[in-house]
């Protein structure tokens, strides 16, 4: 199958054998839609769009809209991105990225801190939803029962995380992608992360006023 595509002077041929065609449209919309293909996830997807001749052809066929794909075979994951060409482009929507809340934020730190206690333990990286509970009190992150569900469907939605939403148990199985890794926004990242310094450095300060004291007391 040949695809022409013309813009303005800009012309894109793309060749895609018969059989490939359906796997090619379910990877474009696939990254389009949720930003990730995850290999332990998606095997079929990953394995097509991880062949350099057909992550070519997605590459090329994304750039007519500004974007382009990532492929990271030692995280087993396909990414969409921004066209660098167009990174600074007036007028263009960057459709594939969220900004979090706050509580989103520190709980996606929480998830990829799980993720990397329980790397190598298993083929698959998981956590007990009554785990991840703890974790999240251990953690200090304030966040609710409502702003948890509302959090982990987002997190679901972008492939970052995966679990059975009817299941409200203790015992839920939640599934850790290695697509936490690459759930950050720069600037977001460094906002949290600094507020979490100059409280942490705050707290540090009463600690000390309060030895101070007692050992005057003393």
């Amino acid at each position: 199958m040949a695809w022409v595509i013309k813009m303005g002077d800009i012309k894109l041929d793309i060749s895609i054998k018969e059989e490939n065609n359906i796997l090619f449209k379910r990877c474009v919309r696939k990254l389009l839609d949720s930003t990730f293909i995850v290999k332990s996830k998606d095997m079929k997807l990953y394995k097509f769009i991880s062949r350099e001749t057909n992550r070519q052809d997605i590459s090329d066929y994304l750039r007519m809209i500004g974007f382009d794909v990532l492929v990271d075979t030692n995280a087993g994951i396909a990414m969409l991105k921004p066209y660098e060409a167009d990174e600074e482009a007036v007028g263009l929507k960057r459709a594939n990225v969220v900004t979090f809340t706050t509580e989103q934020y520190h709980l996606l730190l929480v998830l990829w801190e799980v993720y990397l206690e329980n790397l190598g333990y298993n083929d698959e990286n998981i956590v007990l939803r009554g785990d991840l509970i703890d974790k999240i009190k251990a953690y200090e992150v304030d966040i609710d029962s409502n702003k948890l569900s509302a959090a982990m469907k987002i997190f679901k939605k972008y492939d970052l995380v995966d679990y059975n939403s009817d299941d409200k148990s203790e015992d839920a199985i939640i599934t850790l992608y290695p697509s936490l890794q690459f759930g950050w926004d720069i600037k977001q990242f460094q906002t949290v992360s600094g507020e979490y310094i100059k409280n942490s450095k705050a707290e540090e300060g009463i600690q000390d006023l309060d030895s101070d004291e007692d050992e005057e007391g003393i």
